[in-house]
């Protein structure tokens, strides 16, 4: 009998469908028929949005759901493709991580609106007339709320590598591409995948923002459901409102269901332990594609052109490499280095001056520089706060898969929630109650950024290996022993992440939480953020630039002071190996 006699019969029995073959088929074709649908909409004249305005009829929610999601999922991709090139560089150069590191704490801290502001004329320019421009003004709106979280992460993971498992890999003579893709990656997949849900999550916080643009005399309103949740807010209709909520949850189970879970559980084998896990995420959409037959046996090429992807040998020439421990620390080399920065940072803040100084006088920048204090102090109450209650319940959750399977998706829609909704209710309590705004709209700051915390506690915890755990059992570690000894210090590096990342966030959340209105009713908190968002509506440019550099410049100096110190004493103390 001959070889061809042997695989023949075998290759027709891979290739023969069964039934979870037909069924993967049908979600496969219904989620391709989707975005050809939605993509549709995006090549329409932007007059169709004039001639079709967003309408709070239930019925159009469906569409608008697809619109949104879509929307979200392209923001995720890029975020995802930004993460692995700005991470990778800040971790692997240290002469890189001198800038970039500082200016991803720029990037968070500047606020969505402030993003909005610049770039929705340079969208709408470079596809003038089309739905396809206002469209990538919106993506890029939810991919600022997205991308810097899943960053920080990224680099962190990268930057607490455990020396036992760099050794191996210099040991295999690993490349610098095959390090990156079979080591830094997979070390880093259990808390990026966490943080990528967390980054979903939190565009949602941002869509009401992102799809109903006002800059200016600039107006653009994209059929989705933060556009809806605009509308039903403006017009006080508080079924609207139910409507919307209704079909967030529904699209959040739905994403999270076909998405999440299925990644989540995927990602399990790559926790860093040297013992089995003793209890495995699960999923029946991961169950329904390993029980395909015909559809593996398709996607075998896929699976072999990736291998050979990873395993590629590439070497970079000798004065492009960027590993940190290898670059050279010449006093020259590093002196030139910071002098480029320093003139280019003078530069750019030559520029904002001459910008500024047209208009703004020094009452001005006083003004704004007290507002930044005081929502500086909004932060530093609300972190706090947060910390204490979602450290203890996500080192709960995250230890526990099963239970973790099961807030999953209750965490996310909670994250997902956006504070405007919760507009009505506040509004309504404080003017009843005659409650000072400055203090009672502070909650609304934190609503949606304590779930970095969370989240990121929770993936820390899902991470922290089982034979520590063992260890601590076997030690008798208990109560607050326990806490000091074993947990904290486990998850020390993933609570940073996710405090800096729910710091920066409560900077953008102020845009939102110090303004709130509920129809003709409307409340102010002094503040930054509601110095940002008057300049915004109103147009005033130079202003918004004021409150932009005051906000960075606060967010720069504190996680400088702060968090980065904590950051370090992490990656030196507490590394796990």
């Amino acid at each position: 009998m001959t070889l061809d006699e042997i695989l023949t019969p075998r290759l027709g029995q891979a290739l023969r469908p069964n039934i979870w073959d037909v069924v993967a088929l049908v979600l496969v074709v219904g989620a391709m028929v989707l975005i050809v649908y939605g993509g549709e909409q995006t090549t329409l004249p932007l007059s169709a949005l004039d001639t079709s305005p967003v309408s709070l009829d239930p019925r159009h929610l469906p569409l608008y759901a697809l619109r949104t999601t879509m929307r979200m999922l392209l923001a995720l991709v890029c975020s995802i493709i930004f993460t692995l090139c700005y991470a990778t560089l800040a971790a692997k150069s240290r002469r890189a991580e001198i800038v970039l590191i500082p200016l991803l704490d720029i990037l968070q801290s500047v606020p969505i609106l402030g993003f909005l502001t610049f770039t929705v004329a340079f969208f709408l320019n470079l596809f003038p007339g089309q739905v396809f421009g206002a469209e990538l003004a919106c993506v890029f709106a939810i991919f600022t709320s997205q991308a810097w979280n899943m960053t920080f992460s990224l680099y962190q993971s990268i930057r607490n590598v455990p020396k036992d498992l760099e050794d191996a890999s210099q040991s295999f003579h690993l490349s610098g591409w095959q390090r990156f893709w079979r080591l830094d990656v997979p070390f880093a997949m259990p808390g990026l995948i966490w943080n990528t849900m967390m980054s979903m999550s939190g565009g949602w916080f941002f869509v009401v923002a992102s799809e109903a643009i006002t800059v200016g005399n600039t107006t653009v309103t994209l059929p989705g459901i933060g556009s809806y949740v605009a509308l039903g807010i403006e017009k006080q209709d508080l079924p609207a409102i139910g409507y919307a909520i209704l079909t967030m949850l529904l699209v959040i189970i739905a994403y999270d269901q076909l998405l999440f879970r299925p990644v989540v559980a995927w990602a399990d084998k790559f926790r860093f332990e040297q013992t089995a896990s003793a209890a495995a995420p699960t999923s029946w959409m991961l169950d329904l594609f390993r029980r395909t037959r015909a559809l593996r046996a398709l996607t075998a090429p896929f699976a072999a052109a990736n291998k050979v992807f990873s395993n590629l040998h590439v070497r970079l020439p000798e004065g492009l490499r960027l590993p940190m421990k290898a670059e050279s620390s010449s006093r020259l080399v590093d002196a030139l280095w910071l002098a480029l920065i320093g003139a280019a940072t003078c530069y750019a803040g030559w520029r904002a001056y001459r910008f500024m100084s047209t208009t703004l006088t020094l009452p001005d920048v006083f003004t704004a520089v007290g507002d930044g204090f005081i929502t500086l102090a909004r932060v530093i109450v609300l972190i706090s706060l947060a910390s204490l209650i979602w450290v203890p319940i996500g080192v709960w959750i995250g230890l526990r898969p099963k239970i973790a399977e099961r807030v999953q998706p209750l965490a996310q829609f909670l994250a997902a929630f956006p504070a405007n909704l919760a507009f009505p209710v506040f509004v309504l309590i404080i003017v009843r109650l005659g409650l000072n705004a400055n203090i009672w709209l502070s909650p609304l700051m934190i609503l949606g950024t304590q779930w970095y915390i969370l989240f990121n506690v929770i993936a820390g915890a899902s991470a922290f290996p089982s034979d520590l755990r063992e260890a601590a059992g076997s030690f008798h570690l208990r109560g607050w022993r326990w806490w000091i000894k074993a947990i904290l210090p486990g998850i020390f590096p993933y609570y940073i992440t996710g405090a800096i990342t729910a710091s920066g966030g409560s900077w953008n959340a102020s845009i939102v939480a110090e303004v709130a209105s509920w129809g003709n009713t409307h409340l102010m908190a002094r503040g930054l953020g509601s110095y940002i968002a008057q300049a915004t509506e109103a147009g005033d440019f130079p202003r918004v630039v004021l409150g932009i550099l005051v906000m960075c410049v606060l967010v720069t100096l504190f996680n400088r002071l702060i968090w980065r110190p904590l950051y370090a004493f992490g990656e030196r103390r507490l590394r796990l190996g």
